[in-house]
């Protein structure tokens, strides 16, 4: 069978079994629609939190950033892994053991502020809803290329299918809808790893393959990959800090992304939906468990795509080209501008004839390649050379979203794991999706309707604004993703620093330092989490120069500012924290009560407490 019809069995299945699933655990109450009852086992939450940490950054770009940029890649890995372990140990049995449903639940109450739960609901929103971009784009990269549809068309669809098993299962849907993602996707990332590692190497265990020697040769594949990378003017694969990625960026992206995990509200919420704090800790375990199935290996696959891209590409003729290029090529994630010869050069130097259409629109590039087309049939006397004009753009090189879903094709592997992988894409993108979607509708409909604009709300109020809201931020989130302001990895990047610059501070301090009243943690999130928007907003849309800070001559990259936004938020804190009063003796009671050891008190139960 053809790979379009094994991508329609494999991804009908899986879109039937989410929706079943769905409908099985539909809810009626909002504690259900929150937190799912609060019933969900430890390892079953651990699976759904590596699915629902596990997005299509993870499973799609983080191996493409990983593959084109080398050892700096591994910032990725690093940050995000590390950002989890801080996250699974320092905060989530304390924050579990409030007992409340979201993060701006727990801030509203502990600093006794609806200003600053409003804040912390703007924070959720604005974290959610870039990270959700890069999701919703994800899911239209795999359809356009699978289905053979436009991206748009693969993002609306993806919309249709989120909406129906977040509205009907809120929480608890989305938890075990989680759980069969996981064995998707992670099934689908292992499969073509170990069929590539044994095809390249002869070694069955990814990880050891990519450190193998080359089938029949004497040669190991990193060893090659270090030639062919210097060979066509790239940088060597393993040397680290090249470039842009001097130690300084190293440093404050992988602790932006680190924190910045550590705050992202669809994460933690994950930790409300278990019975008790030591339920909370088993969760990161095997959380994390699960999550280093795929994190240990994504590191090979990388190498792997990166050795078959260069080797396949370079030196090919027109009729020659693999076939997956061709099908590639026609969704615009990876072009050709031939300079004559009929022969592809993809280099590092400025004679590189592959690009990527990026923002470009349809009818731009259209012009573009006539142009080019016409420079090729005159000679240079007409026309315009596109190579320049794409260089000029920053559009060298493909599209990094498709490295991993093209490796099996690349390595010319069987057409079921080939339309399996793309099963996986999805299911790692929608699992994400309806987490955050879910964060967005608590936002609003739990910590906005319900804590500020009707406290006396019904159930079913409660419920049906909860619903709505997820059908808007569908709506908006799909906008995201048919307008993205970057490709997925990087647009993530910026929500982790979002986060970092927001949350994380006053998190900590809220639970390990009982003094820190409203106002300092009031002004510093907003400090934080503006001085970070400011700087990213500048430099991505409007071209400001990158800041050094005395720090690198690079200037420091958007992706990491989230780090200097944090260390603002902690400064303005801690600064202002002496000056104002602290909280009252009912909250700090509470904060003691939080941090005894287990066994001593009980976990507060949010409904049953006086304030509900």
């Amino acid at each position: 069978m053809s790979v379009q019809i094994w991508t329609y069995l494999f991804v009908g299945a899986s879109f039937s079994l989410y929706l079943g699933i769905a409908w099985w655990s539909r809810v009626r109450t909002t504690q259900g629609f929150y937190v799912a009852g609060r019933g969900v086992p430890a390892a079953a939450n651990g699976m759904a939190t590596a699915a629902d940490w596990m997005s299509a950054a993870s499973f799609i770009s983080m191996a493409g950033l990983v593959s084109t940029m080398g050892y700096a890649g591994g910032v990725y890995l690093m940050g995000w892994t590390g950002g989890f372990v801080l996250l699974a140990l320092l905060l989530a049995p304390y924050l579990r053991k409030f007992g409340h449903y979201t993060v701006p639940d727990f801030m509203g109450d502990r600093y006794e502020s609806k200003l600053v739960r409003l804040v912390a609901i703007i924070c959720a929103l604005f974290v959610s809803f870039t990270y959700v971009a890069g999701q919703m784009r994800g899911v239209g990269v795999v359809f356009s290329r699978f289905l053979e549809v436009d991206v748009n068309i693969g993002v609306i669809i993806g919309m249709v299918i989120v909406f129906i098993y977040a509205t009907l299962g809120g929480m608890k849907g989305i938890t075990w809808t989680q759980v069969a993602q996981y064995w998707v996707l992670i099934t689908a990332f292992l499969v073509p790893a170990i069929a590539i590692s044994i095809k390249l190497t002869g070694t069955g265990i990814p990880q050891l393959g990519l450190g193998s020697d080359l089938q029949g040769t004497a040669v190991s594949l990193l060893s090659r990959l270090d030639g062919i990378q210097q060979e066509f003017g790239f940088g060597p694969y393993t040397e680290p800090f090249i470039g842009q990625w001097d130690k300084v960026n190293v440093f404050f992206v992988a602790l932006a992304l680190m924190v910045g995990t550590a705050g992202l509200p669809h994460v933690i919420v994950r930790f409300y939906t278990v019975k008790s704090p030591k339920a909370a800790r088993w969760s990161g375990f095997w959380a994390l468990f699960f999550i280093s199935l795929l994190y240990l290996t994504a590191p090979a696959i990388s190498g792997f795509a990166r050795f078959y891209m260069l080797d396949s590409l370079n030196g090919a003729k027109e009729q020659d080209l693999p076939d997956w290029f061709k099908s590639w090529e026609q969704t615009g994630l990876i072009l050709w501008f031939d300079d004559g010869d009929g022969t592809v050069r993809y280099t590092g130097n400025s004679d590189n004839e592959i690009f990527r259409a990026g923002a470009l629109t349809g009818p731009e590039l259209a012009k573009i390649a006539r142009q080019h087309q016409q420079w090729i049939d005159t000679d240079g006397a007409k026309g315009v050379n596109a190579r320049p004009l794409m260089n000029e753009m920053g559009l060298n090189g493909p599209d990094r979203d498709i490295i991993v879903l093209a490796t099996p094709e690349m390595a010319e592997l069987s057409n079921w794991i080939i339309a399996f992988m793309a099963a996986g894409g999805l299911a790692a993108a929608l699992s994400t999706a309806s987490g955050l979607l879910l964060v967005i509708s608590s936002s609003v409909a739990h910590d906005l309707y319900f804590k500020i604009m009707n406290p006396k709300a019904t159930e079913k109020q409660r419920l049906l604004v909860g619903r709505g809201t997820i059908g808007v931020a569908v709506v908006i989130a799909g906008l995201f993703g048919i307008y993205p302001p970057g490709f997925v990895g990087q647009v993530v990047a910026f929500a982790f620093g979002f986060a970092a610059a927001s949350f994380f501070p006053v998190i900590v301090l809220g639970i390990f330092w009982k003094r820190v009243g409203t106002i300092p943690a009031l002004c510093g999130m907003v400090a934080g989490l503006g001085i970070t928007a400011f700087y990213v907003i500048s430099v991505v849309f409007f071209d400001m120069p990158q800041w050094t800070l005395g720090l690198t001559d690079q200037g420091i990259d958007p992706q990491g500012f989230g780090t200097v936004g944090m260390f603002v938020n902690l400064a303005v804190t801690i600064g202002l924290t002496p000056l104002f009063p602290a909280p009252s003796e009912k909250v700090q009671a509470l904060i003691d009560q939080v941090r005894e050891p287990e066994g001593w008190s009980p976990p507060i139960n949010i409904d049953e407490s006086a304030e509900h």
